[in-house]
Order: structure tokens, then sequence, then C-alpha cells
């Protein structure tokens, strides 16, 4: 089949892709301009953004970007499992097919976790298995590889279980670290192929998804 014949038949099953994130939103960002003008483009589209947070910048993306976003917050439910059973009600209201965590800091319910088994998605910015685990995100993650004194970080896409950080790797893309980098210079170099991977796993997560229906 030609690549013409591809996007064409791609239109046909363009995969919903659901976003949880907690923060300011550059990964969803990137996510979204690579469904409108990029890699994704006839392939995916982002039809719910989900935080926790209502102060997260994601949200205003989202707006910006005329998608549907939710807040929901876990202070405002009596436990883990009703706070994430609206999340997932959320989900399957919008028909999402798949859900991509983009800096959530949250562990995934496990009724989302197990109606979407290997449809969830998160990108971790260090080279898993090493500073994953829970308490480690963000620029904690950083501060610790800049300890270590490795020369190589990077990112990695993976499977989301039901534990931090220890499904299946999608991608992985890696970084020179220099004696002198501080961890806000590994912070922009990781955030900068952050936004080039995700994509790519999303594509090659979605491809699945379409050959196996």
């Amino acid at each position: 089949m030609s690549k013409k014949a591809k996007e064409v038949l791609s239109l046909y099953d363009v995969k919903c892709l659901g976003v949880l994130v907690s923060g300011s939103g550059a990964n969803l960002q990137s996510i979204i301009d690579s469904t409108n003008d990029g890699i994704l483009k006839g392939f995916a589209k982002v039809v719910l953004v989900v935080s926790n947070n209502p102060n997260a910048y994601a949200l205003e993306r989202a707006k910006k970007g005329n998608i549907k976003s939710v807040c929901v917050e876990r202070r405002n439910f009596e436990d883990e499992e009703s706070f994430n059973d609206v999340i997932f009600s959320e989900l399957q209201n919008m028909k999402v097919d798949v859900v991509c965590l983009a800096g959530y800091l949250r562990l995934i319910g496990q009724k989302i976790v197990e109606n979407y088994r290997n449809k969830i998605l998160n990108i971790h910015p260090a080279l898993l298995p090493k500073f994953g685990g829970k308490g480690m995100y963000g620029y904690h993650i950083h501060e610790a590889v800049v300890k270590s004194r490795d020369m190589i970080s990077g990112a990695t896409v993976h499977l989301v279980d039901e534990n931090y950080d220890t499904g299946k790797i999608v991608i992985q893309k890696k970084i020179r670290i220099f004696s002198n980098y501080t961890p806000q210079d590994v912070a922009e170099k990781v955030s900068n192929i952050e936004h080039k991977i995700y994509p790519e796993a999303i594509k090659i997560l979605v491809d699945g998804l379409s050959k196996n229906l």
C-alpha cells in the first residue's frame, strides 16, 4: 500500500487521545502540535485533557486548542477509587482510545489501567529503569542525575502498568551530559527530546492498534 493510500485510510481510523497532566503541559502542547501539523496528523487527535491541578497551565493550552478539559481534584473525593472513577468516566464519555500521561503526578487508577491495558503511555525524563519510581519526577530526577555524575541521560516513553515507571519501554533517546552541567541544563536538554519522541511513541502505538482492528 502506498504512503498516500495509508494516509487516506487513516482518516477513517483516527485514534482519540486523552491526556492527563498536572502542570504546564509542555508535552501536551507537543502532542497537540503533532496532531495538527506533524507526525500524528490524520492518525490521532486530542479529544480530552484532564488535570488534577486547577492552576495547571495545561488547561489553558486545551482551551486555546478548542479541546475539552476537566479538572478533577483529589481533595474533593473520599478515596482514590472514587477520584479515579470520575477520570475513567470522562475518558469513556469521550471515547478515548489512548491515554497519555504528560507530567501527571499521580499513580494512575486501577480501573483505568485494566480498561486501557497496553493503551496508556507515560513520558519520563530519564533513561529508565534508572532514576524511576515513586518520588522521581521533574527537577528531582535531573538533580539525581547530576549528583550521580552519569555522563548520559535522556527520556523514555513507556507503557503504564500498576506501578511507577515499570511498564514496557516504547522508545528512548539519549543526551550527553558534561561535567559542568547543572540540573537546569539537563532539564533543558531532556525537554527538547521529550517533545520529539512522545509523538513518535504515540504513532507507534496507534499504528499497532490500527493493525489489530
